[in-house]
């Protein structure tokens, strides 16, 4: 089921699961207090879905983020529990009766393995691009930071993921800008420089795809802020100026990660002032 915005068909796509460290995920906040809603296996990991977009329009079809890629050894497929027995890129695509050539354009939010793996495929030992005829959109801020990363963030840039991008349609923007009309991106500094959410809006009804400014539901309180954010009071404002702006206007925040709720509307408590889900939306 889709759910239109303006000449949009918006579709949310499963692309496989992984875990990562549940503390890691949640930073500060006390794990007797998010395992509630987020149970860990033996290694303290959560469950973590891969999901991206699908937006078609008159002319285009986009994506957002193509998920973690089938690129991996079995080393690091135990390390973070890597799984597309269930979903892939390919098999979402597929049902949806569409080919990697069809695809027009892809936004990527940002270059970590896990927005990015899907970009690139291994075919006789040598990297090809998944979506050869598609343009990349990146921000040339993200992608001079992932090319040289920190100590503290460089495992998850993986250039095998993005550097060929350089031999198709890679676009590199500077600052918010509208790619159609009624699809925005917007700028997000907290997790990573110049990380892509995307605002998809006809006026009337809104989309917003978090990335991983608020990858899941229970990311929406301000405190919940992960240990993989390089900036965390950034974030911590980041989220506090969308959230405002999602509950006065009806947004819909389609959350990246979360392994139960794709999406959903968030309210304000006026006496604590905290951000909390609404409803969950389905479509």
């Amino acid at each position: 089921m889709a759910m239109t915005v303006g000449p949009y068909s918006i579709f949310l796509l499963e692309t496989g699961e992984f875990a990562l460290d549940g503390g890691a995920m949640f930073g500060v906040v006390p794990k007797n207090i998010w395992q509630k809603n987020h149970p860990t296996d033996d290694q303290n990991r959560i469950d973590m879905a891969l999901r991206i977009m699908l937006i078609q329009g008159p002319k285009q079809t986009i994506l957002i983020d193509t998920g973690i890629g089938e690129k991996w050894d079995p080393k690091y497929e135990a390390i973070y529990r890597i799984s597309h027995e269930k979903y892939s890129l390919k098999k979402a695509l597929s049902q949806k009766g569409i080919a990697p050539d069809a695809v027009t354009d892809i936004i990527l939010t940002h270059l970590h393995f896990d927005h990015t793996g899907g970009c690139t495929y291994q075919q006789a030992g040598k990297l090809e691009l998944t979506f050869s005829k598609a343009n990349h959109y990146v921000q040339k801020q993200q992608w001079d930071w992932a090319m040289q990363p920190t100590e503290k963030d460089r495992a998850s840039f993986l250039k095998e993921n993005f550097e060929p991008l350089t031999l198709g349609k890679l676009i590199l923007l500077e600052g918010e800008k509208e790619i159609y009309p009624g699809i925005q991106i917007l700028i997000s500094h907290g997790h990573t420089r110049s990380q892509q959410v995307v605002k998809i809006s006809d006026g009337a009804k809104t989309l917003l795809y978090c990335g991983d400014l608020i990858p899941t539901a229970s990311h929406v309180p301000i405190p919940y802020v992960m240990g993989y954010d390089n900036f965390p009071l950034i974030t911590m404002e980041e989220k506090r100026t969308l959230l405002e702006r999602a509950v006065r206007e009806h947004w819909v925040l389609c959350f990246e990660h979360d392994p139960k709720i794709a999406a959903a509307t968030v309210q304000k408590d006026p006496k604590t002032n905290r951000f909390s889900i609404e409803k969950v939306v389905t479509f």
